[in-house]
């Protein structure tokens, strides 16, 4: 008897956790910046936090570069292990620099 009163509960359970993937990835997701651009957003970057923390763009070090939804970051440091992350959208516009 418990036995089947147990069953339907799991039966929902499993299938509550359980998802369909979608069809069609999002298209931020698919969207790709091409090796120039990247490199010209890395070079904004770096020129936007020489100015920053007043320094030459070759003392400045973007680290990593990442994608996300709705934008990209390249973070890095100055000589002085000041960090900061250069937000760009979509595009590959320039956004903003936050310390870190």
């Amino acid at each position: 008897m418990m036995m089947k009163c147990l069953f339907p509960a799991l039966l929902c359970l499993l299938a509550g956790c359980s998802s369909p993937t979608p069809d069609s990835p999002q298209k931020a997701q698919v969207a790709r910046v091409s090796p120039a651009r990247t490199f010209s957003m890395e070079q904004l970057c770096k020129e936007t936090a020489a100015h920053r923390y007043n320094t030459g763009t070759q003392n400045i070090a973007v680290t990593r570069f990442e994608r996300f939804q709705a934008s990209y970051e390249m973070r890095g440091f100055t000589p002085r292990d000041e960090g900061f992350v250069c937000a760009f959208d979509t595009e590959g516009q320039f956004l903003h620099l936050s310390m870190r």
